[in-house]
């Protein structure tokens, strides 16, 4: 699609938020729930070149760590409920703050790398001096 403009870093993520092709903004970036589509049904863009790896994850277990510790201190220090009443409260936010937010975060990582044209590292191939 060389006659669009490029879009900016906003509208990138904004993409990547809204699990949609990083290049259009239209197709679906997903096939099931974490599986990617192979290619754009809008644009065609291949899939291929996307390797988030365990970036997502890693962000979203360090957000939820803080929440959840957070709030199982504050609770354990004011009130001091026991053990069972704990698991209770706490498994529920667990799932809560890691799975819903995970689509999301590895599309916003997908349409950032996009956006950078990041990709594997290579060297240069030097003269020696």
């Amino acid at each position: 699609m060389p006659d669009q403009t490029p879009p900016t870093v906003t509208e990138s993520a904004m993409r990547g938020l809204a699990c949609k092709c990083p290049r259009c903004g239209k197709g679906k970036l997903y096939a099931g729930f974490l599986t990617l589509r192979p290619n754009c049904t809008a644009c065609g863009l291949d899939y291929a070149f996307i390797d988030a790896g365990d970036g997502p994850a890693i962000f979203i277990i360090m957000i939820a760590g803080a929440i959840v510790v957070g709030c199982a201190l504050v609770v354990e220090i004011k009130y001091q409920p026991p053990y069972w009443l704990h698991a209770v409260l706490w498994l529920p936010l667990i799932l809560a703050t890691t799975l819903l937010p995970l689509r999301a975060m590895k599309s916003l990582l997908i349409a950032l790398q996009f956006h950078h044209k990041a990709a594997e590292g290579r060297l240069i191939g030097r003269e020696p001096e």
